[in-house]
């Protein structure tokens, strides 16, 4: 690069490159094409670049460069294409990118820019896509961006703009998508937004707008993601958005939205996520396979939904039928007076005929909760009052504390007489009408009682009732990691130490159960669902419903059991269970907390590739091939020096649990061995390697 006067293109993309890039690139003032983005570059953005006219591409997205978009950069007559996403660049944003008419394509996002967005910015009149989201941006969303006309990306989420949003957005008619999420933007949705008639996504979600869903978002045919959550929006919902029905995910959680679902929902037949939680709705739940297979966690805290899904109350005919009720009250209301007043008659005669009936059977049941074998026997507690206990503190299991849905049962939050805050899990109803899963039941108990680890979830005691099944276990504050994982501010001061730990702690866990017992226990469910979190990051292992003994005499076929996307391929076909199912459980829930979501294709990637390898330094292949981006959390900053080393480490130990052959993963003692007795490298190894080249250079066997 000792030359670099007439260069017209200069790409170096995708290469694992780090260093800084040359600050002469166009001296000769003939530079065109300048692509460096997917690299480790560090420092300033190139001085020569700002009087570089003749430039019409420039790519530097994810690298690490610094600098100040104010000053580095200059007017671009021919610019047509500019991505500086992914950096570390401050400064404002300049009007003289207004000046830069041939622009179809400004992508700076997740920087730290700051300022107003300048309202130059609508006379760039090619533009196509505008990607400011994740800055510092302040101010108001200018009305000059109206004039924007083949615009149909605009990205301005994650900022801190401020006022209203402008009714000139509504003259962006090919707008495709909008993102003005996490913003402090006020006022109420413009009606002018049906105007856009291109609109596949409308997110507004996490600011503070107010007033009503206006219907005309009903207009939007071809909308497919509509996200209003948390803001704080009032009324019911309206009869139009159920036209919607090309929608695919609707979000309108944590507002004050009440009423009834309006009967076009049912209709809405694309619709595959709905979250309403937390408003003020009431009713029966609409009749569409979206609203029939969403979990508990959509709908609470509400005023009165109802529908068949666990956690909320089955609707009685008599309140699925009351919007129809409200318009002939007073024909219903002359019908059923007479009719009530016959059937209390009734029941005061029953009552007093089967009262003592009623006390004798009462007693019945409880002294068959008293004399249940064990009852509550791992703990203190006075077995005659815990089910009323739990039952008060939990008032009759209202659904305000409820804080989870598993595959067996709800679990509750409850505080005791004594100021002790439980975790209580009632076991789901099963369809034929009994009252939870027995044979769950049972292996949770047995499984628990039998195993004391500090990295498994303890079981404080257990109740067979006739009406419920109960299990009482501690309640621990960090709650899932898939939670954690899932919401970006807890995920963000899950560091990589704690993360490694967590690994640790599942691994000590599964060790344990597998090596220590006798006979072994196979968890069978092992997810980031059931890894429970306490206050300090310490893992517990949970959720034994699914657990089995291995039978040294036995050969162990089971039913399929466990969630999709954590279990063993090889259950699929052989329905054989033994440790090793367990084991790559591990490798993916491993992944999932590094990488901060679930590794998908990766998982099938890597079993393949790590089937193919020899024992040799060359494990560390497999990496080479994926970008460092797809394997670490972006939330994170990158690790550094010694828990650098130890994450690509579990990064690899990870791999080898994915191994295709079952006999071909370690063991978990072997994993629990290899994390708690390695010697990372000194600090000093690690002052100028970056983790690209501890997979390439890095040999660590097991």
């Amino acid at each position: 690069m000792n030359n670099l006067t007439s260069l017209v293109t200069f790409e170096v993309s995708e290469n694992y490159l780090f260093g800084h890039l040359p600050q002469q690139v166009c001296l000769g003032g003939v530079l065109e094409s300048f692509t460096a983005h997917d690299n480790y570059f560090t420092g300033p953005i190139p001085k020569s670049l700002k009087n570089c006219a003749s430039l019409y591409r420039v790519r530097l997205e994810h690298n690490q460069l610094i600098g100040n978009v104010s000053e580095d950069f200059g007017i671009y007559p021919h610019l047509d294409y500019l991505d500086l996403s992914g950096n570390k660049l401050i400064g404002e944003l300049s009007s003289k990118w207004g000046q830069c008419h041939n622009l179809t394509s400004l992508r700076i996002s997740n920087n730290n820019l700051s300022g107003e967005l300048p309202s130059e910015l609508g006379k760039a009149t090619q533009l196509r896509v505008c990607d400011l989201s994740l800055n510092h941006l302040t101010g108001g969303i200018p009305k000059a961006l109206g004039e924007l006309k083949l615009l149909f990306n605009l990205m301005l989420n994650d900022n801190h703009l401020s006022g209203s949003i402008p009714p000139e957005m509504g003259m962006l008619s090919s707008l495709v998508h909008l993102n003005l999420a996490a913003n402090n933007l006020n006022g109420s949705i413009p009606k002018s937004l049906r105007q856009c008639e291109s609109l596949l996504e409308l997110n507004l979600s996490v600011n503070r707008l107010s007033g009503g869903i206006p219907s005309e978002v009903g207009s939007l045919s071809f909308l497919q993601i509509l996200d209003l959550s948390q803001n704080f929006l009032i009324g019911k919902i309206p009869k139009a958005v159920g036209n919607l029905k090309s929608l695919e995910k609707l979000n309108l959680s944590h507002n004050k939205l009440f009423g009834f679902f309006p009967s076009t929902f049912d209709d809405m037949l694309s619709l595959t996520s709905v979250d309403v939680s937390d408003n003020r709705l009431e009713g029966h739940l609409p009749d569409n396979k979206a609203f029939r297979e969403a979990s508990f966690e959509a709908f609470r805290n509400n005023k009165g939904l109802c529908g068949n899904i666990t956690g909320l109350e089955v609707c009685s005919s008599k309140l699925s039928s009351n919007v129809d009720r409200k318009k002939n009250s007073n024909i219903v209301i002359a019908t059923l007076i007479p009719i009530l007043f016959t059937l209390l008659l009734v029941f005061v005669v029953f009552w007093i005929l089967s009262s003592s009936k009623r006390r004798e059977r009462n007693t019945e049941n409880t002294a068959r909760v008293v004399a249940s074998d064990n009852l509550f026997s791992v703990c203190n507690y006075d077995g005659k009052m815990m089910y009323k206990i739990i039952v008060e503190a939990t008032e009759e299991f209202d659904s305000k504390y409820c804080i989870g849905v598993g595959g067996h049962g709800s679990i509750y939050k409850a505080q005791l007489s004594d100021g002790q805050i439980v975790a209580v899990k009632k076991l789901h109803q099963l369809p034929e009408g009994g009252v939870g899963d027995q044979k769950a039941f049972n292996r949770e108990i047995w499984a628990l009682t039998e195993i004391r680890h500090r990295n498994i979830l303890k079981l404080h005691g257990f109740c067979s009732h006739p009406q419920h099944l109960i299990l009482v276990y501690e309640f621990l504050e960090g709650g899932s990691l898939e939670k954690i994982l899932r919401i970006n501010e807890q995920a963000m001061e899950f560091d990589w130490i704690k993360r490694v730990n967590v690994v640790k702690g599942m691994a000590n866990a599964l060790a344990y159960m597998h090596h220590d017992c006798s006979p072994p226990i196979v968890h069978r469910d092992i997810s980031s669902k059931n890894i429970l979190l306490d206050s300090d990051y310490e893992a517990h292992v949970a959720d034994f419903g699914t657990a089995r003994l291995l039978k040294p005499d036995s050969s162990n076929w089971t039913s399929f059991k466990g969630t999709f996307g954590y279990t063993a391929p090889e259950l699929a076909y052989t329905m054989q269970v033994n440790e090793k199912c367990d084991v790559f459980s591990f490798g993916v829930v491993t992944l999932e907390t590094l990488m901060g979501r679930h590794p998908g294709d990766i998982i099938s990637f890597l079993s393949s590739s790590v089937s193919s390898l020899t024992p040799s330094c060359s494990s560390s292949a497999p990496f080479n091939q994926l970008l460092l981006k797809a394997l670490l959390d972006q939330r994170l900053p990158s690790p550094r020096e010694q828990i650098a080393a130890e994450v690509v480490f579990v990064v690899k130990l990870a791999s080898l649990c994915l191994h295709a052959t079952p006999q071909s993963r370690p063991s978990m003692q072997q994993v629990s061995q290899e994390l708690s007795t390695r010697n990372p490298p000194s600090v000093k190894q690690f002052h100028t390697i970056t983790i690209s080249q501890l997979f390439d250079s890095s040999c660590y066997t097991s």
